[in-house]
């Protein structure tokens, strides 16, 4: 169901170790311990907090579990924005953010003293600073720091944070953002409030006092305030379950409906879409950051502009609330609206054309069950002529033909039904299929492989033994990696481990198992030989230098890895890719792997953006595709110059 779905079925970056893997070597530093979990989060904030390039990473040891928590989810859904954080933080499940707040919050580590300030405010504006802090102006309706953030300034349980040990421009663009409504909260948003309510003089006068301020001996947050705060804050719910226990099975089959407006369906066909939905990660694709769920706005760029996903709840007048289950059967077979639009291919008919009429009806009912969500649909933004429906006609004419899904007669039932999942629902091929000039696929290398557009991701041929083929796979470790995002063989990670976390550990094992079925059984591709070049003496030593210091503790020191939490770098296929985007993205950007019931406390690759280069970063990944008996062409400056470039902010 999704107008979006190329952004997000990319393949598992870590794929199966080939058998030239090295022998072990020693055992790197490990410990089973939150503190190595969360490597990815002190990498940038450090112990009490630092500067970066782009900005001031604040101290998280010690606030309150509740407050960081918070962040964790404004950060994740949306109400803060810094795209390093959202892309770590996507994975990963509300019970997992909540366990990484708490251990933070037991930290107990020493604040260094106030740093100077340059320039040095005056004491005019230190004494307007100490006023708004600790007494408020009562006249402009501004409570006092105090008033909240507990008569230390230490914060207050379970979800105030401390004021102090903060540097003045850190302070600063924190309360310019509320003003500027860049940054927000649970509602009721008290500090977007408090922020409207004070012009910079006061922003900047009560930023330079607090920053001025020593942390007391005792800096733990109050237990709490001695009376109730003038304003009211919002805070998150409490944290779910990791996920939810997918179905022990599904249904194949369901009745057709004769074709009627909306209405409530029977609860078996909304219970048969609600799967099928999960299998095609609908709402994923029809859901913006932070925004109620199906009512669309989610965008993706792509070569032509962005195409923005549709409002899918049963709203008469925004979503799909008048239309028919013959209206949406168009929408998946043939491609095109209820009033004979034509839909662009970004939402996958391409693929949907092979889901069956019950199929359809299902999810027709299920979405017609859901909350309406009265949220007008945004325009897409494509240059012309793409933006033209006379456009659309000549590629459908070229590039699409309404069909069906044949089950092949010489197959097994289980086979045929791993094919229909993965060709139509699953959609595999919108990413895992190379695209031409204008974004059409070619059947004949269906699942060979190729970049996302506009994503700097390339998925993986599923069928080259060089890439992401598992012929030579159980069936069992297929089933996992689908079902926990890793396994000894590979994890998930980057826009897979979405498609992980919102769809594939939800079905079924029946499921599972037909989709392992037929992608096992694909006819593995013929390997190219890679193009490789030896890579400079300077460039090795530096690689390899830069090894030792930031990767060995992890991955090894002749990249065996540690099982079960990270993955060996040795004899890895996906070290060893031609195309080197993968790489180069995880690097920089780090990652968790999907927060899944059977994986649901993931360990972190730290992001590297802000402490690598881009010629260390080019050499140390030189390096490891030329290490312990890997073989492959170095990295270039350009190709992490070119990633780094389009990272989103």
């Amino acid at each position: 169901m999704k107008l979006i779905a190329l952004a997000l079925t990319a393949a598992a970056l870590l794929a199966a170790p080939a058998a030239h893997a090295a022998p072990p070597g020693p055992t790197a530093a490990f410990e089973n311990s939150m503190a190595q979990r969360t490597q990815a989060c002190t990498v940038c904030h450090g112990k009490e907090g630092r500067a970066g390039p782009d900005g001031y990473y604040p101290r998280i040891a010690g606030k309150p579990a509740g407050y960081l928590y918070n962040q964790l989810l404004n950060f994740r859904d949306g109400r803060r924005h810094y795209g390093l954080m959202t892309r770590m933080l996507e994975p990963l499940s509300d019970a997992y953010l909540l366990e990484m707040a708490q251990y933070f919050a037991a930290l107990d580590a020493p604040y260094p003293p106030p740093a100077a300030q340059q320039p040095a405010p005056g004491a005019d504006t230190l004494r307007r600073g100490r006023q708004l802090a600790l007494q408020g102006d009562p006249a402009r309706k501004l409570p006092a720091c105090a008033s909240c953030h507990g008569a230390a300034l230490t914060g207050v349980q379970p979800a105030t944070p401390g004021l102090l040990g903060l540097p003045r421009d850190y302070l600063n663009a924190q309360l310019g953002a509320w003003r500027a409504g860049q940054r927000r909260a649970h509602a009721p948003d008290c500090m977007a409030e408090v922020a409207r309510r004070m012009d910079l003089a006061d922003v900047n006068a009560v930023a330079a006092w607090l920053a001025a301020q020593p942390v007391p001996a005792n800096s733990k947050p109050a237990a709490a305030l001695p009376s109730p705060p003038e304003l009211r804050c919002g805070m998150a719910p409490p944290a779910t379950a990791t996920a939810a226990a997918p179905p022990k099975s599904a249904p194949t089959s369901a009745p057709t409906p004769a074709s009627t407006p909306a209405s409530t369906p029977a609860t078996d066909l909304v219970a048969r879409g609600a799967y099928l939905a999960r299998a095609g990660n609908c709402l994923a694709c029809h859901t913006t950051q932070g925004g109620a769920p199906g009512a669309g706005g989610r965008g993706i760029n792509t070569p032509f502009g962005t195409v923005y996903a549709g409002n899918i709840t049963p709203d008469v007048k925004t979503g799909i609330g008048g239309w028919t289950n013959h209206d949406f059967w168009q929408a998946l077979h043939h491609g095109k609206s209820k009033d004979g639009r034509r839909l662009y291919p970004a939402f996958p008919y391409t693929s949907y054309t092979q889901v069956t009429r019950a199929d359809a009806d299902a999810l027709h009912a299920y979405l017609m069950s859901r909350p309406p969500v009265a949220q007008a649909n945004t325009p897409h933004a494509l240059r012309w002529p793409y933006s033209t429906q006379a456009a659309l006609a000549v590629w459908r004419a070229l590039y699409f033909s309404p069909g069906a899904f044949n089950a092949d007669a010489r197959q097994s039932t289980e086979w045929n039904r791993g094919a229909y999942l993965v060709r139509g629902l699953g959609h595999c091929a919108a990413c895992h299929t190379t695209r031409n000039a204008l974004g059409a696929t070619d059947d004949k290398l269906d699942l060979a492989g190729g970049m996302i557009p506009s994503q700097n991701w390339y998925a993986p041929s599923l069928a080259s033994p060089a890439e992401a083929g598992v012929a030579d796979w159980p069936l069992p470790d297929i089933t996992q990696l689908l079902k926990t995002g890793s396994t000894a063989r590979a994890s998930m990670l980057g826009p897979m481990a979405e498609v992980v976390q919102h769809s594939t550990q939800h079905l079924s094992d029946a499921d599972l198992q037909a989709m392992a079925t037929y992608l096992k059984a694909l006819p593995p591709s013929a390997v190219v030989a890679k193009a490789s070049a030896p890579v400079e003496a300077s460039v090795a030593s530096r690689g390899a230098k830069l090894y030792e210091q930031q990767c060995a503790q992890c991955h090894g020191d002749r990249g065996e890895g540690v099982a079960g939490a990270y993955p060996p770098l040795a004899g890895n296929r996906a070290v060893t890719l031609g195309h080197t985007a993968n790489l180069v993205q995880i690097v920089l950007n780090g990652g968790f792997a999907p927060a899944t019931a059977g994986n649901p406390r993931p360990y972190g690759m730290p992001p590297y953006v802000l402490v690598l280069s881009d010629a260390d970063t080019a050499a140390v990944l030189s390096h490891i595709r030329n290490a312990w008996g890997n073989t492959a062409a170095p990295v270039t400056e350009l190709d992490v110059s070119r990633q780094r470039s389009a990272l989103r902010p």
